[in-house]
Parts: C-alpha cells; structure tokens; sequence
C-alpha cells in the first residue's frame, strides 16, 4: 500500500510518518516541498502530486493553524483549509484513493456545556472555523472515501506548545493568569497518529466506516485547570518555577481579547468514533504525563 501524507512537518503530522510506516510505503512532503509539491497555496501542483504518486491513502495533515493571523489574511486560510482539501477530494475521488483530513472544534460555536456531535450544525465564529468547516464540506461534496477527524486543543511533545509556555512563563514569572472559562480535552498528536493508522486499516476493509469523527482524549478541563496540573507535574519532576501554586489566577476569556474569538464549549463527543473502531480513549492527563515526563528530562 501506498501512502500520500501532506503536512509532515506539523506536530501530527510528524507522529504520522511513525504511526502510518507499517502500513506501507509512505511518501510524506512538507509545506517546502516543490516537486513533489507540498505547498497548499499550489493547487495545481497538489493536483499533479496525488496524480503522479497515485496513492492508496492520502493524509492531509496540512493546515493554516494561526487562528488570529487568519482573521486579516483570511483569503490565504481559505486556499490551505478549504481549497487544497478540495483539490485533494476530487483527485482521491478519481483515483479511487482514501482521504483522510483533520477538523476541529473551532467548526462550532462553542455554546452551552454538552459535548458536540458529528451531527450537531456547524456555527463557526472565526475565519479559522469557517475555512476548516468549508474544507469538511469540500471532501463531502466530492463523493470521494473519506476519514475525517475533528479534535480540539491538540498538542505535541516536538514544537512549542500550551504546557512548554505554561513552564516557562512560570520560570520567569511570579504570577499567572489564566482562562478559566473554555472547555476542552488537551489532545496528543501521537494519539491522533495512532488512532488514524487504526482507522485506517480498519475502513480499507470495512468501506462503510468512512465518515466524520470526533477524536479527542476523555474527560474535560479548562486552561487554568491544564496549567495547574501541568506546573504541579513539573513541581514534582524538580523543575525550579518562581510562580507559587497559588499565584496562578483564573480569569474569564473576555480579559484577553483576541482578534479571532475562541470556543467556549470544545467538548467532542467521541461515542461514534469509539463504537465503531472499537477503541478506548484515555484521559487527557495521561498524555499530557507522558509528553512532560519525556520533555522535561535534564531541565533544572
């Protein structure tokens, strides 16, 4: 089998290129990768790629991620999240190739306190939500087999992300604040790597299992919450920090105004995706242990 995976130099994407390898050969490209291209504001050379790779699988793990940049460059999200993925669609659809792509919580509105469903309508609030939701119906509306995965606050142990800020800042700081307000599930890149070569091995035998998921870790908490339990884990694995437990302040996310507004509510409900794959979810806090206890070594 044959593996097309755009976007490797990402946090999922670079878990993917472990997660996909036994499957079969995989040819993974990254945003400056010209011939074959892997740059999404290139809609022809993606076109070209997919025809002459002709894979079994694509993964798009290739996103515009910068979610307040996007509100003044929304022209340039739209052609990486909505355009590119459609590009992908027909050209899996014509090759009769798989097409697997990740969304996000960002699809929906974020109102009220139930964890969203596959079904519940799409409301977005940014232009970040918008292009990612119009990528989703890109891939529907192109009748091609298709895996796509919406998850929220995803994290990986390689690049900069909410828990390596969150030490740092309390190593040059005495006091933090942080929102208490936003719901969501931390969600590790590696995780959704193995959940995608799972899925994916799956549905090559089973066709009726294509469709939208939801995939994210179980439980739920908030960023202060997440913040709290990753300095206490940092406390414990003797990293020096100046901000004391209780000089970590929760406030609501109207103190930080940001020009693109952010869910409250990123719950995913993932009983589809459990169901059908026969899969256990483990709790946030065990990914977010495991990335620190390996991250964290040698840090004074």
């Amino acid at each position: 089998m044959k593996l097309l995976l755009f976007g490797k130099g990402g946090q999922v994407g670079w878990e993917l290129q472990r997660s996909l390898a036994p499957l079969g050969e995989v040819v993974a490209l990254g945003s400056g990768s010209r011939e074959p291209c892997g740059d999404f504001t290139d809609l022809d050379g993606i076109a070209r790629t997919v025809r002459k790779a002709a894979p079994d699988v694509i993964v798009n793990a290739a996103a515009y991620t910068a979610v307040d940049k996007a509100e003044s460059e929304p022209e340039l999200a739209r052609t990486v999240n909505a355009e590119a993925p459609g590009v992908l669609a027909r050209e899996a659809r014509d090759c009769g190739a798989w097409l697997v792509h990740y969304s996000t919580d960002y699809v929906f509105d974020g109102r009220g306190e139930r964890p969203w469903t596959e079904t519940d309508a799409t409301d977005p609030l940014s232009v970040y939500g918008r292009t990612k939701r119009d990528g989703e119906a890109a891939l529907l509306e192109s009748g091609c087999r298709h895996l796509i995965f919406r998850t929220s606050w995803v994290y990986g142990a390689r690049g900069a992300n909410f828990a390596h800020t969150m030490i740092r800042l309390a190593r040059e700081r005495e006091a933090l604040t942080v929102i208490n307000d936003q719901f969501g599930a931390p969600t590790g890149a590696e995780l959704l790597a193995d959940v995608t070569a799972h899925a994916i091995r799956m549905a090559l035998n089973q066709l009726e299992l294509g469709g939208l998921y939801h995939l994210a870790a179980a439980g739920e908490t908030t960023w202060y919450d997440y913040a709290v339990f990753i300095l206490e884990l940092a406390r414990k694995a003797g990293i020096a920090l100046k901000v004391a437990p209780e000089a970590v302040n929760p406030v609501p996310a109207r103190e930080f105004p940001l020009p693109a507004p952010r869910p409250h509510n990123s719950r995913l409900n993932t009983n589809r995706l459990r169901a059908a794959f026969g899969l256990r979810l483990p709790p946030w806090q065990d990914g977010v242990s495991r990335m620190l206890a390996e991250t964290l070594k040698g840090v004074p």
